[in-house]
């Protein structure tokens, strides 16, 4: 997935999150994002993502269409939340803005599998981030919280009640890949390094120096990409979906009301990778293992 790191530009149009849940005098209960639970911890991989967005219409049309997702929405007090999931299996969430802020592009941010939200928080703020949405437990599904990185990315911390997800082949219409773009890749790594157990060491598959792998259980969970030197370009992170066909993908696209921002093209290990923006200006990326030969699943 390096190749992602040549189109930052697109994350230009992120902006400042309302990050957290509501806030209520009762917790609103989640299904589990495994049942039956596995059993399983896996620290360090990225178990789910959620999508902050003011027209939750319009983006579960889009990815309903997109991918076939299903909605359950979870209604709280006037708010909404909304459960994706892939066939059987709960996948991703979306969570609906005021609608004041209908002009603000959505935005996904992923949740790194931690053993102990409270533990990993304490080392938030030496390690140079901040807490953004303080640790919440949700029944059923279980601790979270979400901080900013030195570099002021958004991303989440979750202790499933239900066991993390195995490390198996992600199915077409499952998240498969996470990278982070930042303006000082070996510092971003320093972090996540410290405040979720990774070890970051340098992708020497790639011809920079600054291309870094984050891998935890012996194996790959997220890159980090150096940022372009360019005026509209963000740090952030951008999670990617495996497809069955990239082409037939990228076709239904503006048909939903999105818009392809990288068309299909090679990447590593024979498979094809693009990036776009869903109607609501949520970006992502979305890959094709042509031969199955899946980088997160190799050690």
């Amino acid at each position: 997935m390096r190749p992602l790191s040549r189109f930052i530009p697109v994350l230009a149009t992120a902006t400042a999150l309302g990050l957290a849940l509501s806030a209520s005098a009762s917790t609103p209960f989640f299904q589990p994002l495994h049942e039956p639970p596995t059993g399983e911890q896996h620290p360090g991989k990225v178990i789910w993502a959620d999508l902050f967005t003011a027209n939750a219409p319009a983006a579960t049309k889009f990815y309903s269409g997109l991918f076939g997702w299903t909605a359950n929405v979870v209604e709280q007090r006037g708010r909404t939340y909304t459960v994706f999931s892939n066939g059987s299996r709960p996948v991703a969430g979306l969570v609906a803005r005021q609608s004041r802020d209908l002009k603000r592009p959505s935005r996904w941010i992923s949740y790194i599998a931690v053993a102990d939200v409270n533990a990993s928080l304490a080392l938030v703020t030496k390690a140079g981030g901040k807490v953004r949405a303080p640790a919440r437990d949700f029944p059923g599904r279980g601790r979270q919280a979400i901080i900013t990185d030195p570099e002021d990315s958004p991303v989440g911390l979750l202790q499933s009640t239900s066991g993390d997800t195995p490390d198996t082949e992600p199915q077409p219409g499952d998240w498969n890949w996470f990278e982070l773009f930042a303006q000082k890749p070996a510092d971003a790594g320093a972090f996540y390094g410290q405040v979720f157990g990774y070890a970051a060491a340098a992708d020497t598959r790639t011809e920079r120096k600054d291309d870094y792998l984050l891998s935890s259980g012996e194996l790959p969970r997220a890159g980090i990409a150096p940022l372009p030197e360019r005026d509209d370009a963000k740090p952030g992170w951008v999670c990617v979906v495996r497809v069955e066909s990239i082409d037939e993908a990228v076709k239904r696209v503006p048909a939903l009301g999105g818009e392809v921002l990288v068309a299909p093209r090679p990447a590593a290990y024979g498979s094809r990778f693009a990036i776009i923006a869903d109607s609501t200006g949520g970006t992502l990326g979305l890959v094709e293992y042509v031969d199955h030969a899946n980088p997160a699943t190799r050690p």
